[in-house]
């Protein structure tokens, strides 16, 4: 019996880990335009879905094959991400906070149109990238895709984390949003840095959704939910801070699988409210702090 129990606790942390992952690269890319702009882009759940979608469509009905259907996929959902600060975003110039959150809110809505029409309210999902059959650990059953997800949350953290701390260009995105007008007198765009936030942002996305595609099905509005829990794990980590994103994202994807294995899987869904009433209330820097300025 305790052995049983071991193993269901570890198959239960690993669910939690594994969906954990994906909340916490959705919650870097909202990090990732806030350090820059200090917007909050509520259509970063849309990216997911959007690369999701796109990487599916790629690889069964285009037939690419996976690596080239992935770069296809973050290249397409990257230039949109450009389109959104380009055409929305800068076109509000001057607009205080809460205009600029509504317009993302008005990107979410269109973005959730578009993949409507074209890819209607079925849902779709992606083979495995390494097969379909399980690894034993310890007695609970691990899909290969988990190392996936795990090891592509890892590599953007890394990546990002070296990006903004050991590269110029980093650097000067920081800036831009600490005080933009130094920033432009030294030189650097700050419309071209915040551009670019918005389009790594939503290659970030759609890295997610595409990693995340072989284990759950996915539909034209499945990143809205994906998208809240993101940002709830951007608030609980403290939103602005890298590591605080990958640790909010974790913890909530754990905090979540524990509710739903010990208590009832109907509070799986309202554990994400829970926690960001809870952060709001208690420490809204969140765990690690948020943003250096």
């Amino acid at each position: 019996m305790a052995g049983n129990a071991a193993a269901q606790l570890l198959q239960i942390l690993v669910g939690g880990l594994t969906a954990g992952s994906v909340y916490a690269l959705i919650a870097l890319g909202f990090t990732l335009i806030y350090n820059v702009s200090r917007v909050i882009n509520l259509a970063q759940g849309e990216f997911v879905s959007l690369g999701a979608l796109l990487m599916i469509t790629l690889t069964t009905s285009v037939q690419i094959p996976l690596l080239p259907a992935l770069i296809i996929t973050i290249v397409v959902l990257s230039v949109l991400g450009m389109f959104l600060e380009r055409f929305g975003m800068r076109t509000a110039k001057g607009a205080n906070l809460t205009t600029l959150l509504i317009i993302t809110i008005g990107a979410s809505i269109f973005l959730r149109g578009v993949a409507l029409l074209a890819w209607g309210r079925d849902p779709y999902s992606l083979p495995a990238f390494s097969g379909e059959k399980p690894m034993q650990l310890f007695g609970a059953a691990v899909q290969p895709q988990v190392f996936w997800v795990l090891g592509t949350l890892a590599a953007v953290a890394i990546c990002l984390w070296f990006y903004f701390e050991r590269t110029w260009h980093g650097k000067a995105m920081v800036a831009c949003a600490e005080n933009p007008p130094a920033a432009s007198l030294i030189g650097i765009n700050v419309r071209r840095m915040v551009q670019i936030s918005f389009a790594l942002s939503a290659a970030i996305g759609a890295l997610g959704g595409a990693v995340v595609a072989p284990i759950t099905f996915m539909t034209y509005d499945g990143g809205t939910m994906l998208g809240l829990k993101g940002f709830v794990a951007a608030i609980l980590g403290g939103l602005g801070n890298n590591w605080g994103a990958v640790t909010g994202g974790i913890l909530l994807g754990l905090l979540e699988a524990l509710a739903a294995g010990y208590v009832s899987s109907l509070f799986k869904e309202t554990v994400s409210l829970l926690v960001l009433v809870a952060v709001l209330m208690y420490r809204p820097s969140g765990l690690l702090g948020g943003a250096r300025s």
